[in-house]
C-alpha cells in the first residue's frame, strides 16, 4: 500500500507540472518562413496561427499559385516546429513516457 501512495504523489506531482507546462508552451512563440523570408509566420506552443506577413513581391496577381504554396509552407513548417517544441518539453516532465492525449 505504501508503494500506491508513494505512486500517486509521483503521479499528481508529474500533473503538476505537465499543467504547469502546458500553460508556459502557449506564450512561447515558434517563427517560421518560406521562400528565403517572403512568408513569414508565427506560431504558438498550442499550434495556433499568430501572425502571418508577406512580402509584397511575392504577391503576383500572375502567379497566385505560388503564393499560396509559400503561405501553406510556412504555416505547416510552423505548425510542425511548434508541435516539436511541445513534444520535446513534454518529455523532460514525463521522463519520455508517452501519455495519450497529452501531446
Amino acid at each position: 500500500m505504501k508503494n500506491m501512495n508513494q505512486l500517486m504523489k509521483q503521479a499528481q506531482q508529474m500533473q503538476a507540472k505537465i499543467t504547469t507546462l502546458q500553460k508556459e508552451l502557449e506564450d512561447r512563440e515558434i517563427e517560421t518562413s518560406s521562400g528565403g523570408g517572403m512568408v513569414k509566420v508565427k506560431v504558438n506552443g498550442k499550434q495556433e496561427l499568430l501572425e502571418i506577413k508577406i512580402n509584397k513581391e511575392c504577391v503576383d496577381p500572375n502567379d497566385v499559385e505560388m503564393l499560396e504554396e509559400l503561405v501553406k509552407t510556412a504555416i505547416n513548417q510552423g505548425v510542425k516546429e511548434s508541435q516539436d517544441m511541445v513534444s520535446q518539453a513534454m518529455s523532460k516532465v514525463t521522463g519520455g513516457l508517452s501519455i495519450p492525449g497529452l501531446f
